[in-house]
């Protein structure tokens, strides 16, 4: 029977892609004096390039953008402040968020967190959300000194939330962070489809947080005899 589901957060809660935008957008109105002799399309196209979707820490980021966008005036530094202090109030969640939440814990699943990334600017973001009531136990690598695909933060997020592996489920969007490490310790893992790896192939995957209560009851039928 599976009792416990435990989500990434970007691109699977966060949709962190609207959510860039959004941000780099109010950021070039924030700071157009220093910016603007760059035009708004080229400052967010650019941000967006060398941000590969979050892959890419936002020092190097910062550092690249003041070099090649000559900006004067405010220092990557300061850049970088800012997007720390003000990404959390850009936030935007996938839609059925917080109903797919509510029903989960309202069949008495135990609900996890494991995220890749920076401590309190995971938890910041996690709080701008007004997500963080419905999670046990939230683990960000940072504060954790592992970080996903090891094995060993995934064991333990599940010892924190008391229950094995084959009790519980992993729903993420990146397919060998995610999936397939949650796979590797004998967890179910659900892909949240992402455009960006149109080719992984799984048997569990959705589109739709709003489809995920009843493919997990589902799944915890079917594991009625196994577990």
């Amino acid at each position: 029977m599976i009792k416990a589901v435990i989500f990434d957060l970007d691109g699977t809660l966060l949709n962190r892609d609207e959510s860039v935008k959004k941000f780099i957008d109010n950021q070039y109105e924030r700071l157009n004096k220093w910016v603007n002799h760059t035009p708004k399309e080229k400052y967010i196209t650019r941000f967006i390039e060398l941000d590969n979707r979050g892959y890419v820490w936002k020092d190097k980021v910062y550092q690249q953008l003041t070099e090649e966008l000559e900006i004067t005036g405010v220092t990557w530094e300061d850049l970088l402040q800012d997007y720390i202090s003000q990404f959390k109030n850009n936030c935007i969640p996938f839609r059925k968020l917080f109903e797919m939440l509510e029903e989960l814990r309202n069949k008495n699943f135990i609900l996890g967190m494991i995220t890749n990334g920076i401590g309190q600017f995971q938890m910041d973001n996690i709080k701008a959300l007004g997500i963080e009531k419905y999670f046990q136990t939230i683990l960000v690598s940072e504060w954790e000194g592992l970080k996903k695909p090891d094995p060993n933060i995934f064991l333990r997020a599940l010892k924190q939330l008391d229950v094995s592996p084959n009790q519980s489920v992993y729903v993420g969007d990146h397919p060998e962070n995610d999936v397939k490490a949650a796979q590797n310790v004998g967890m179910k893992g659900i892909w949240k489809k992402d455009i960006q790896w149109n080719n992984f192939a799984t048997d569990l995957m959705i589109d739709d947080l709003g489809k995920l209560p009843s493919i997990i009851s589902n799944l915890s039928k079917n594991n009625k005899v196994s577990c």
